[in-house]
């Protein structure tokens, strides 16, 4: 949403301020400039990027529209989540949740939890990191270590996405150059021309710098920025896991798990220690 808003506050001022300077839109209307600048950078992004990436542009570009998927309530169910799971764990041994992760989509402990169990990538990283404990994983060094590779990993993906589309914006105002001088070239074989007709060609070449440059830092590198900023915010979501798991491996209680957890939140998406104390004590018994 504050992409969109952010596109139509540049847009507003960058022809608000052009009209009241006394320019003319009828100017900037050339479509063929769009078609060189805007297909050249489309063609060049597919390029530059391998299929997996492509596939995922998408997603990168609702990412940014959308921001951050997981609220301060999300973090409170994980939390609740992460507690129920620990506990069970604590009090009947971890072959008690080996049932629950193994089809979770019919355990009534993840179902308990709705955002959480439609969220397939954290569901299966979660049940993944407890089947190996199942399995006897029990040194918190060697699991961390694991878990930040896998967590480095799935960074390297998501950075992959934002980089192909903040390469794709540096592109475009080197593009704009190659329209404009594409639109000089058209108008050196209209030299003739009487000035009036001139002038308009050459203003018209001179719409493709503008684009071009408008385009890279008015609109493609900002939602570069704002997909970067919503894959570094939800990543927070998995990061969260890392810290409970790790704490619960190192043997503490289930609330002191849970507060290792608390505690690597966003501030913005933290709840208090009460909220989640109150919200624990409201779970139902396993």
């Amino acid at each position: 949403m504050f992409v969109i808003l952010g596109w139509l506050v540049v847009i507003a001022c960058v022809m608000g301020g052009y009209l009241g300077a006394g320019g003319h839109l009828g100017v900037l209307w050339q479509p063929f400039e769009v078609v060189i600048i805007g297909g050249a950078g489309v063609g060049a992004f597919i390029v530059a990027n391998p299929k997996h990436v492509l596939g995922k542009a998408g997603y990168g570009f609702k990412s940014a529209l959308k921001g951050p998927k997981y609220s301060k309530d999300d973090y409170l169910e994980l939390l609740s989540l992460l507690y129920a799971i620990f506990k069970l764990a604590k009090t009947k041994g971890m072959l008690a949740i080996e049932a629950h992760i193994e089809r979770p989509e019919e355990s009534s402990l993840f179902q308990a939890f709705p955002k959480f169990s439609a969220d397939h990538h954290a569901m299966e990283f979660l049940c993944d990191y407890l089947r190996m404990m199942t399995l006897g994983t029990d040194n918190p060094h060697e699991l961390a270590d694991l878990l930040d590779e896998e967590l480095e990993t799935h960074h390297a993906e998501d950075a992959q996405i934002q980089t192909a589309f903040q390469t794709m914006g540096d592109g475009f105002p080197a593009l704009g150059i190659v329209a404009a001088v594409l639109g000089v070239i058209h108008t050196m074989g209209s030299i003739t021309e009487p000035p009036e007709v001139l002038g308009k060609l050459i203003g018209g070449a001179l719409v493709g710098t503008f684009l071009g440059i408008l385009l890279a830092y008015g609109f493609v590198s900002p939602l570069a920025a704002a997909m970067g900023g919503a894959f570094a915010a939800d990543a927070k979501y998995m990061g969260c896991i890392r810290a409970g798991l790790l704490a619960h491996v190192s043997g503490y209680a289930p609330a002191v798990s849970v507060e290792f957890a608390r505690k690597t939140l966003l501030s913005k998406d933290r709840p208090s220690f009460f909220e989640v104390e109150e919200a624990v004590a409201a779970l139902p018994p396993v």
